[in-house]
C-alpha cells in the first residue's frame, strides 16, 4: 500500500499544480469574462426596462393630449352647433314675425275691400231694387221673351 501511495503522490501533485495553473490562466479570465457579460446583460436589461417605461409614459402623455384635443374639438363643434341653432331660431322668429305682419296687412286689406264692396253694394241696392221691381212689374211679352 505504501508503494501505491508513493506512486499516487506525484499524480496528485501534478493535478494540484495543474489545477492552480488552470485556475490562474483559464478559469479566472473565463469567470471575469462571464461576470462582465452578466453585468452587461443586466445593464442592457435595465436600460431596456427604462426605455420601455419611458415609452409607456410617452404613450400615456400622447393619449392624454389626444383626449384633450378631442374634448377641445367636441367643445368647438358644440359651440358652432349652438351658434347655428341660435341663428336658425332667430331666422325662424324673424320669418314668423314677417309672416304675421303680412297676414295682418292682408287681413286689413281684405277688411277694407269687404267694407268698400259693402258700401258699393249698399249704394247700388236702391237702384237694383227699382230695376228688379220694374222687370217684375212689366207685362210679359207674348212668346215668353222679355
Amino acid at each position: 500500500m505504501g508503494e501505491l501511495f508513493l506512486g499516487a503522490v506525484p499524480t496528485v501533485l501534478i493535478l494540484v499544480v495543474l489545477y492552480f495553473i488552470l485556475k490562474a490562466l483559464f478559469f479566472k479570465p473565463l469567470l471575469a469574462v462571464m461576470a462582465e457579460r452578466e453585468a452587461r446583460t443586466a445593464g442592457a436589461q435595465k436600460a431596456a426596462e427604462a426605455a420601455q417605461a419611458a415609452a409607456a409614459e410617452q404613450v400615456k402623455q400622447y393619449q392624454q393630449a389626444l383626449k384633450q384635443a378631442r374634448a377641445k374639438v367636441y367643445a368647438e363643434q358644440e359651440a358652432a352647433r349652438k351658434k347655428l341653432l341660435d341663428e336658425r331660431a332667430a331666422l325662424v322668429r324673424a320669418s314668423r314675425n314677417l309672416a304675421a305682419a303680412e297676414v295682418s296687412a292682408a287681413k286689413e286689406k281684405i277688411a277694407k275691400e269687404v267694407s268698400t264692396a259693402k258700401r258699393e253694394l249698399e249704394a247700388g241696392v236702391p237702384q237694383l231694387a227699382a230695376e228688379i221691381a220694374k222687370r217684375v212689374m212689366e207685362p210679359a211679352a207674348p212668346g215668353g221673351a222679355r
